[in-house]
């Protein structure tokens, strides 16, 4: 029983520690930089730079992997039925081969819109 709330409890005081590591590093240096006199609109981004942030790449990476998964699963299956190839290999090695395909797609999309913009 112990050991069961031992798990949430340390999930949590690990998030705290890498939060308060980030932070409290960030703080520090953005400190010594302005110490030595350098300008502070460096820790701000400009919304028109032009490039792609970084919640579009995530979300393009992650339909198309959805999406390759999605065909996988399909492909698995007309394996088993027309081919009569085995389940066990069938549906792995076509999540698999498809996800790779899935990320590699992303990132030449990803790729072409960040050198467009």
């Amino acid at each position: 029983m112990v050991e069961a709330i031992l798990i949430p409890i340390s999930f949590f005081l690990v998030v705290f520690a890498i939060c308060y590591l980030y932070f409290s590093t960030r703080n520090k240096e953005r400190l010594a930089l302005i110490e030595k006199g350098v300008d502070a609109s460096i820790f701000f981004k400009s919304k028109n730079d032009g490039e792609l942030s970084t919640w579009k790449i995530v979300l393009i990476n992650f339909s198309v992997l959805l999406m390759s998964i999605g065909v996988a699963i399909f492909l698995g299956s007309s394996m088993v039925s027309g081919l009569g190839v085995d389940e066990e290999i069938a549906y792995p090695g076509t999540i698999f081969l498809m996800a790779g395909v899935g990320l590699m797609v992303g990132f030449l999309i990803t790729k072409k819109l960040e050198k467009k913009g």
